[in-house]
């Protein structure tokens, strides 16, 4: 098998070399290319036009590499500093082909196009060609059930089945952990993710989902939604393209309106914009045709690399300052909600969607008319506050035996100092007070959210070899969403420190009675609440397990262990 594939990519990378027509054009806008023959094109790419570079940085699960394609106009690494950097990733849904050819073509016609070539050499275009590279290997026909075309595509899971989305702080998968490594050594000011999506029926081809402007925040949050966001709708509209943001509904008409989607750092434009990227997703819309949806995601690529060279100075001042306005604040927002006193219209273009009875079910199902469109206003909730601060700290310490989460902070290049003798410290320290669960499996882990913590300051030993992490890094906003048990993305909510949330010590209840007693003869405070919660809750009244576990967690013999999260705070 391993020598047929061989021959075939030596086949395909000999073929492209004398034809750089894609397969996307060749089928007419009906098919999309396979991994093996995206690879081939690309390296032929590069055998001809010295401005295109292929790389392998690293595995993915499926065994094969990941690659990184770069377009750069000069070698010399002084002139690459000042230039501004681009990552576009395709394929982390390769059942959502459109970037992969839309790049194929985009990367080719600016080799092949002395304007082109000339027009962006101040840029250095860098793209993951395909994601997932498991996914598109398992290719089928049918697992997209509702999307027009292409007439084959990969897979939404990746060879372990994972969705990459989801995947971007808890680095479960090779290709995540790839991916950190090329994302920082690229550090690129501008990201695009290329998927397509269908909540609804529309008149659109082409939605996007920029970053969540209030959490991005300062001046780089405000130029992405009134500059950046703006100006590549406008480009494209010029191109008689229209574009509407993403939209996030679900089994309902977007008339009635819908809010912007909150990308937690889960995925990828939330995890890049931790490190000030500015980032959003193209999302084509998979009830339209293959070509139209490619030649969208083409045009808004173009767009966008039109908006860097024309904003150029700013975009690296923004950036660069980013890190300083999150470093002035005494405070940063950890947990959002939807800020509905403040909205945005859309001039938006939809069809008419009625619910009629089903001919399936018998019930009401929603059905909407194509021979009905209309431009409506629209209320969108583009707006978020912050529903939950935290003061930063000066520093977090981890104890070394966290080995799993200590690799995540190696791998975002978090800066830290190893303890060179034990020492004892006095920390803000966090106890578990409340959290759930969720009852279904989420991406490998049961999730726990709705965190909650309390809190105290003392003193606490730590060891020679554990960690302190200073929060005045580039790192900061990634440290803090991170390390942060209440955040949504935390850790502790992808299930790290779940070894803290067992107790492992208990009592024997005929041994303890007898000490329980003394327990409550000897702290009369501790005696009067115990008596008021028999009265307060009958069940407890009646359940003699429930009073000694009370006691016995009120009292010196309780486990310390238990509940403690084993991240403490260094305050300022």
């Amino acid at each position: 098998m391993k020598h047929f594939s061989l021959i075939f990519f030596l086949f395909a990378s000999f073929s492209y070399a004398q034809n750089f027509e894609t397969v996307f054009e060749k089928s007419k806008g009906t098919e999309t290319a396979t991994y093996i023959q995206t690879i081939a094109f690309y390296q032929s790419l590069a055998n001809k036009y010295p401005e295109i570079n292929i790389q392998e940085i690293g595995l993915t699960d499926s065994g094969k590499p990941l690659h990184l394609i770069t377009f750069n106009t000069s070698e010399n690494s002084n002139l690459n500093a000042s230039k501004n950097t681009i990552l576009i990733n395709n394929g982390i849904h390769p059942g959502e082909p459109d970037g992969i050819d839309a790049s194929m073509m985009l990367l080719r016609d600016i080799v092949q196009n002395e304007k082109l070539k000339k027009k962006f050499e101040n840029i250095i275009i860098n793209i993951i060609p395909i994601y997932n590279v498991g996914g598109s290997l398992n290719r089928n026909s049918t697992s997209r059930t509702n999307q027009n075309g292409p007439l084959s595509y990969g897979f939404r899971g990746n060879a372990k089945n994972y969705d990459l989305n989801r995947d971007f702080i808890k680095n479960d998968t090779k290709n995540a952990q790839t991916f950190v490594k090329i994302f920082h050594s690229i550090n690129p000011d501008v990201f695009i993710d290329n998927h397509v999506s269908n909540g609804a029926d529309y008149q659109y081809t082409l939605t996007h989902l920029f970053t969540q402007h209030n959490k991005l925040g300062g001046e780089l949050g405000e130029f992405i939604n009134v500059k950046m966001q703006p100006q590549i709708e406008n480009s494209l509209k010029d191109k008689n393209l229209e574009i509407t943001p993403y939209v996030n509904v679900f089994n309902r008409v977007p008339d009635t309106g819908f809010s912007q989607f909150f990308d937690s750092p889960r995925y990828s434009t939330g995890y890049t914009s931790l490190f000030n990227t500015l980032g959003f997703m193209v999302e084509t819309h998979m009830l339209k045709s293959y070509k139209q949806r490619v030649e969208g995601t083409y045009e808004i690529m173009i767009s966008t690399l039109e908006f860097i060279n024309n904003n150029a100075v700013e975009i690296k001042r923004l950036r660069k300052q980013a890190n300083e306005q999150v470093f002035a604040n005494k405070t940063y927002p950890i947990q959002w909600e939807i800020d509905s006193s403040k909205t945005s219209t859309l001039n938006f273009k939809g069809y008419q969607g009625d619910y009629v009875k089903s001919e399936v079910t018998g019930l009401n199902r929603l059905k909407y008319d194509r021979s009905k469109p209309f431009t409506k206003s629209v209320i969108y909730y583009n707006n978020f506050k912050p529903k939950k601060s935290i003061e930063i700290p000066k520093a977090y310490i981890i104890p070394q035996a966290w080995h799993k989460v200590i690799k995540r902070l190696d791998l975002n290049k978090i800066e830290y100092q190893r303890l060179k003798k034990d020492t004892t410290i006095v920390v803000e320290s966090y106890r578990i007070a409340n959290y759930k669960t969720r009852t279904n499996v989420y991406e490998g882990h049961y999730l726990h959210f709705n965190t909650e913590v309390s809190k105290n300051i003392k003193k606490v030993i730590f060891y020679k070899g554990d960690l302190i992490i200073p929060t005045q890094q580039n790192g900061i906003r990634y440290l803090i969403e991170t390390l942060e048990p209440e955040a949504p993305d935390s850790f502790f909510n992808w299930n790290f420190f779940d070894a803290i949330l067992q107790q492992k010590e208990y009592f024997s209840p005929y041994v303890f009675e007898d000490i329980a007693l003394d327990i409550l003869n000897n702290n009369p405070q501790l005696k009067a609440d115990f008596e008021k919660k028999k009265i307060e809750s009958k069940d407890f009244a009646n359940n003699w397990y429930a009073q000694l576990n009370y006691i016995h967690k009120h009292s010196k013999y309780y486990e310390k262990a238990h509940l403690q999260y084993p991240v403490y705070r260094v305050k300022n």
